[in-house]
This record gives C-alpha cells, structure tokens and sequence, in this order.
C-alpha cells in the first residue's frame, strides 16, 4: 500500500500560526530563528536530529529523519500567530525570560517584525488572564474573521500551506454537549454563542474549515469531539493530541513503562509542581487545574493496565499538584515522591526532582508537530485524527472505542513505523536481525 502513496513535495512556504504567543510560542520561534542562522542546534526536535533505523541492523542504514522523509525545510517556514497582548516576538521572548538575551537581541530584527493578531478571547474559559488585543463579535463571526486572518496570512507571507499549533493558556474544564455532536450543530452554537464553545474550538474550527492541520498543545477540550472530528475527515485536516508531553509527564511516560516491563509494583505516586509563567498562574485557577489535572492523571493508569496487574497496581493512589509560584517564572520544578515494592512485597522508594524549562521541552515539539503535520496532508492521509503523533502528548486522542496508548516507547515504534511505511520501507519489528 505504501508505494502508491505519492507525497507531494514540501515546495514553497509552510505557515505556522500559533494561537498564544507567550512564553512557548516565541520560544519556538526565536528558536528556529537561531538555528537558521547557525547560533544554535535544533535538540529536542525528533524530526531534526533524530535517526530513524531502516531494514536490518546489518544494512546500517540510519540516516536522519530529516533526510529520510520530505519535511518543509526551516529556512521555509513563516511564523504568525494571536494573542491577547500587542507584544511582538522579541518582547515575548524577553519578558519570558527562557532564553538568554544576548542570543535574543542578535535576533532582534526578525523577531520584532512578527507581531501577533487580534486574538480570540473571553475571560469566562481563563480566569487569570486580562487581555485587550481582542477580537468582538459573535462566535460565528470570530470564526471567519479567523479564517479571514489565515488567508491574509498566507497571501502576504507567499505561504503555500498552512499549519496551526494552539500555544494558548489552559481553559476551564469542559465536558462535550449536544453541541459538539454535529457539524451543523456546532456551526450553529457558534451563532448562538453557545457557553460551551470556547476560543481555542473557534480556532480549531477555523482552521479545519479551511482544511489546515490543527495541534493542540494545552489540555483543553478543543477538536476532540464528534463534530470537529467528522468536520476534519471531510476537509482532510489532520488533528492530534492535546497537551503537549513536556517535564513531569515526560518522566512517568519514560519511568512507568520500566516498572511494569520488570513488573514492580507502585502503590503511590505523589506529583506536585511549582512554576511561575503565564500558565502557572492560568492553572492557579481551579477551573483551568481540572482541565490540566484530568490530562496528567489519565497517563499512568493506561501505562500500568491495573485491571490486567491487579496485584501490582490495582490500589495504586496517584496524587497531581500544581502550585504558582512567581519566583521561578518558566523554570518549572516537578517533584515525585513514588512508593513502589518488589520481591515479596518488600517496599521501596523513588523520588524525582526535575527542574526543567517548560518552554525549552515544548517548542521543539512545536515543530515536529507541524513538520509532521504538514507531511501527512502532503501524503494525503485520511483527515481526522492522527494517532501515530501520540509521542508528542499527555493526552492521545483516539478514534472512538480504542483506548489511548500512553507508553512513550511504544508511541515512538509508531512513529516510526509510520514514516517507514510512508517512504515504503519495512516496519521494524526486531523479530530478525
């Protein structure tokens, strides 16, 4: 099936749009801005540094991703975005504080050109946040004043494609509805301003109506109900994801698949977080902690399958946390404290401190999602949901009736069994050498 897939080649310009263009956000841009010009290495990023293993181990073929399969090249890309304050990405990027200033004001000529549009917002879904650069109307017509931005976009920048990747804060938790059912009636919620649609589905809906690819990198329920999923599959946009798998999920996705591979048992694991940007204090908010909360809890009871290891896992108590704290800005500290046992019952202890940079672990999961993106509407994949990025998320968004793999390990043999299969070489399966 793989040889007559026929992948259009990644010519002209990639536009990516990132709703929020805050502390990740620029990040990834001044980034990628660095990188091109040589000032600095793309680490973190599969798609740029990674290798991917082709036939048997005795062919040592391995080149790397980026010469394996046709991905835009950076120097290909235009950035833009929306937010709810005028800051371009220079000033973004300085008031984050992520990366270090002197790299920032070599960058300063590009980086203050990209300014961001008038974003979608309401107060009501993010409590924490007051913002001024906004749009007013209905929902409806926020939407196609979206849409109207997107193809503005592209016609200035010279852009080919498109590709949109929420960086926005985390909304209040919400459940689907009536409304979330059917195209037809979400399309009209949006004229009715329904209270359950809130911005980051204008976006994602704006951006699948016009047949763009949409990732969502905060926990918020955004394109993962029926109506913007049959929505997808019928402008061939592919969706992914939510939440974006950085510190302290990225660890119990690496750390629990050992402990059930050597079958110990964990009877509590305790997380909490402290963090001090933007979206420490979103999440200070009880609402917006739900929404994360239920998107880092999920991860460890899919990993550890307690109803298949009742024995081991089945009284686990699991415990998330997570505290503002202004003083540490974007430098997160995720702590965990993991009770677990061995031979006969014996108890044990594990704890982990991770001080990471929250910003620095997203954006280069930024990229590849929309490198990654962009690759599979050029293949022509199916539109909808594209399960074989789980790797990039804390909460994989599945077809409907299959239960999300969570295993960081299992997720990257997808991925790269994906890209094999697209460029018609064999699934590596270690069964022959």
């Amino acid at each position: 099936m793989a040889d007559k897939i026929q992948i259009a080649p990644a010519s002209g310009k990639l536009g990516i749009l990132t709703p929020g263009m805050g502390a990740v956000s620029s990040t990834f841009i001044a980034g990628v801005h660095a990188i091109r010009a040589g000032l600095r290495l793309p680490i973190g990023s599969f798609t740029q540094m990674g290798h991917i293993r082709l036939g048997k181990r005795a062919e040592e073929r391995q080149p790397l991703v980026k010469n394996f399969v046709p991905l835009t090249e950076l120097n290909d890309i235009e950035f833009g975005g929306w937010d709810i304050f005028t800051d371009s990405v220079y000033d973004a990027a300085v008031n984050a504080g992520v990366l270090e200033k002197e790299l920032l004001d070599q960058l300063k000529p590009e980086l203050e050109q990209i300014k961001p549009m008038t974003a979608v917002f309401d107060q009501y879904y993010v409590k924490k946040l007051e913002g001024t650069h906004v749009k007013t109307g209905t929902k409806w017509e926020l939407a196609q004043a979206l849409m109207q931005d997107m193809e503005n976009f592209k016609k200035e920048k010279g852009c080919d494609r498109l590709v949109m990747v929420w960086c926005g804060s985390t909304e209040i938790y919400l459940q689907p509805s009536d409304v979330h059912q059917t195209v037809a009636a979400f399309e009209q919620g949006l004229k009715d301003d329904h209270k359950d649609i809130a911005p980051s589905m204008i976006y994602a809906y704006a951006a699948i109506k016009m047949g763009v690819p949409y990732a969502n990198g905060a926990p918020n329920l955004s394109a993962d109900f029926p109506a913007l999923e049959e929505l997808a599959k019928e402008t061939r946009s592919g969706t992914c994801g939510k939440d974006f798998k950085t510190g302290q999920t990225l660890m119990k996705t690496i750390l629990a698949p050992g402990f059930k591979a050597r079958q110990i048992g964990i009877a509590g694991w305790f997380s909490t977080n402290i963090l001090g940007n933007r979206d420490g204090e979103v999440l200070d908010d009880p609402e917006s902690f739900k929404t994360k909360e239920e998107s880092k809890l999920s991860v460890l009871d899919t990993i550890l399958q307690p109803d298949l290891y009742p024995d081991l896992y089945g009284d686990l108590y699991h415990k998330v946390r997570i505290n503002y704290y202004p003083p540490r800005g974007d430098n997160k500290e995720g702590w965990d404290n993991i009770d677990i046992f061995g031979w006969c019952g014996r108890p044990m202890q594990i704890k982990v401190d991770f001080l990471c940079r929250d910003s620095i672990l997203a954006a280069p999961l930024v990229l590849d999602m929309a490198l990654l993106l962009d690759l599979g509407k050029r293949a022509g994949l199916p539109g909808g949901i594209q399960e074989w990025l789980s790797f990039y998320f804390k909460s994989p968004v599945m077809p409907a009736g299959l239960e999300a793999e969570h295993d960081l390990f299992i997720q990257q043999t997808k991925l790269k069994n994906t890209l094999r299969w697209l460029m018609n070489e064999e699934a590596v399966t270690h069964l022959e050498d």
